[in-house]
């Protein structure tokens, strides 16, 4: 019925949307009787359908978050009292799902007590009268505000000024989603955090140099829960990345943008990128199969012992994955450097190789270090790759040929099975992904802060 509900209402907006694109039209008139709107047609046109389609979707959505609460009332109104009180909270969901089952028509399992029946006769009859108020008063409403839209529309009204303001309402709201998502994550990783270091010791898990939680029933932390071989490792296999990464995509972003041909830099430019579009997982399998046994494979042969999964293989993988990140993001920065600075090198009998050298890239620096450092930030939150490619093993060692474990690898570990959420060997998984949060957020905050002020240098 929503569904219905929402079809029926996007045609009512298409309709307003005519409606009074048609009557500023009329008003405009033509030849000797034309006269001068405040407003394009476009503009009165669109505050109709404003004004008919947005109440109605209010009302829609806030019935449609109240509903389930009233329906759940009338359910255990119609509940005996000896019943509902020796429900839990378990019970009570349990109940409402069986009156809901047979007020639906589909039934139960098992015998139907004569309270569920009932119960769901009284559902299902205020279900449909709730249906049909519902469809009533949201069309209703939207008529309304398409009628009081369409007496609006006149030659003075400013109808420009009030489809703005509603634009800029709704990129507000828009934002305002995307930063309380952030602040909902970050609390939730918080709170579960702080109940997680009432079993654990803060010092102990920043500072601990082992990693090897034990699995209780008793809820107790038992094992060791030090953080610092999965940042270890961590960092290990974004060093290696990054090794393989920023040369790589620095001399790509050079040739593209010094040397390369408007033809060629047309073509090669999307095709480099496009290595950032491919899933993660596609990379972590391409690790597993082909990387990791064609490095133990040269290592038998110079007679060095390399595992198939290691640091290295998942460093070199994920190298190549973040190559686009920094090809693509240098050579913009390239590209910006003023071309004065150029022509000034080459004017001074500089060849093409030393302008580069000794004045575009120091003139870049700053936004080719904060290409570098989002990167770094891409490289540190990467899960699939080191999950297949790395081994997990969380050792504290500096062999980058044998398995390492980071710390995305323990989060997926430490969520993944029968587990339950209020333990500690759980709870670890949110310490975990705060202290990754923080990593990350400052990563980025330094890149930004660079790129910044290198485009408030040159722009």
């Amino acid at each position: 019925m929503n569904l219905l509900l929402i079809g029926v209402l996007l045609a009512l907006v298409a309709i307003a949307y005519q409606i009074g694109l048609s009557k500023s039209r009329n008003l405009a008139g033509k030849g000797n009787n034309s006269v001068a709107l405040h407003s394009r047609p476009v503009y009165y046109g669109a505050l109709v359908a404003l004004w008919c389609g947005i109440p109605a979707f209010l009302i829609l959505i806030i019935w449609n978050l109240v509903e389930p609460s009233v329906l759940q009332h009338i359910i255990f109104n119609n509940i005996p009292a000896s019943v509902s009180a020796t429900l839990d909270e378990a019970g009570r969901d349990v109940l409402i799902d069986r009156v809901q089952a047979i007020a639906s028509g589909f039934g139960v399992t098992d015998q139907a007590a004569a309270y569920e029946v009932a119960a769901a006769q009284q559902l299902a009859k205020f279900q449909t009268i709730g249906t049909f108020a519902k469809l009533a008063v949201v069309i209703s409403v939207a008529l309304a505000g398409l009628v009081w839209a369409k007496r609006k529309v006149s030659e003075q009204y400013r109808a420009r000024n009030q489809v703005e303001k509603t634009i800029n309402v709704a990129l507000i709201l828009c934002s305002g989603v995307a930063i309380l998502t952030t602040i909902g994550i970050v609390l939730s990783m918080l709170t579960e955090a702080l109940h997680f270091f009432k079993f654990v010791s803060p010092t102990d898990f920043f500072f601990g140099t082992e990693w090897n939680p034990g699995f209780s029933t008793t809820g107790n932390a038992e094992g060791s829960y030090g953080i610092l071989p999965l940042l270890w490792g961590t960092l290990m296999v974004s060093g290696i990345a990054l090794l393989v990464a920023v040369p790589i995509g620095l001399m790509i972003a050079i040739y593209l943008a010094e040397y390369a041909s408007p033809k060629l830099r047309a073509w090669a430019k999307p095709i480099i990128e496009v290595l950032a579009g491919i899933p993660t997982i596609v990379y972590g399998v391409f690790a597993l199969m082909v990387i990791g046994p064609f490095f133990k494979m040269v290592g038998e042969s110079v007679g060095i012992n390399i595992n198939a999964t290691s640091a290295l293989t998942a460093g070199f993988v994920m190298g190549i994955m973040i190559i686009p990140f920094v090809s693509s993001l240098s050579d913009d920065i390239i590209t910006q450097v003023p071309r004065s600075l150029r022509d000034g090198s080459l004017g001074l009998g500089a060849t093409k190789s030393e302008t580069i050298r000794q004045v575009v890239l120091p003139a870049a620096l700053p936004g080719i270090t904060g290409a570098f450092l989002l990167a770094v930030s891409r490289a540190v939150g990467e899960t699939m790759i080191v999950v297949l490619a790395a081994g997990n093993s969380p050792l504290l060692h500096a062999n980058p040929l044998e398995a390492v474990s980071t710390v995305t690898v323990t989060i997926v570990k430490q969520l993944t099975g029968d587990t339950d959420f209020a333990s500690p060997q759980a709870l670890v998984a949110f310490a975990l992904g705060l202290t990754l949060f923080v990593i990350t957020l400052g990563l980025n905050i330094i890149a930004l802060y660079i790129v910044r002020k290198y485009r408030e240098q040159y722009e």
